[in-house]
């Protein structure tokens, strides 16, 4: 797959990130683990595979 520059991921450990600090995915799925989320901290990349 090739990088998506659309999309810019620091997350070294997931499957999916390119050495250039993008994804390689078309699409990413994003959601919360929190019922009412007011901060960026409350949300996740649910599309992360660890590699």
């Amino acid at each position: 797959m090739t990088k998506n520059s659309g999309v810019k991921c620091s997350v070294q450990q997931c499957k999916h990130n390119e050495n250039e600090q993008y994804c390689n995915l078309q699409t990413i799925q994003i959601g919360t683990h929190e019922q009412n989320p007011k901060m960026d901290q409350c949300t996740d990349c649910q599309s992360f595979e660890l590699k």
